[in-house]
């Protein structure tokens, strides 16, 4: 009976298929809520083809938009301010709705020995 549960489970599982419109979301206007140090923060993006274009804190921060594939892209920053921000990140779109996508990102070149940091979020669409 237990193995008769657990293959049903099974079945029903391997039929969710998730939804991933990624070229619905390559440009546009999003908002994104992130935490730094436990406080709640806000910040908008403007992507367009080639650019991504940050507001956050009164802050613009733009990056230079290279896609890999229709879900990922590399980010890299125009003007870093510091050696880290020299770092490309990489961006995969995991899954998407009608108003957002969810995405992984981490630094798209590591060091030897360097650990891999995965972060994931999720952007709204606000235009």
């Amino acid at each position: 009976m237990r193995i008769l549960l657990v293959l049903s489970l099974f079945c029903l599982s391997s039929c969710y298929e998730v939804n991933r419109n990624c070229k619905d979301y390559r440009t546009g206007d999003f908002r994104f809520n992130f935490n730094i140090n436990g406080v709640a923060k806000t910040a908008t993006f403007k992507r367009t083809e080639r650019l991504s274009i940050n507001f956050y804190d009164g802050k613009i921060d733009s990056s230079e938009v290279k896609w890999v594939n229709d879900c990922e892209f590399i980010l890299y920053k125009i003007n870093p301010k510091s050696i880290s921000e020299k770092d490309p990140i990489h961006m995969k779109i995991l899954k998407t709705t009608d108003t957002s996508y969810t995405f992984e990102y981490a630094k798209a070149a590591f060091n030897e020995g360097e650990t891999i940091r995965k972060e994931q979020g999720v952007a709204y669409r606000i235009k």
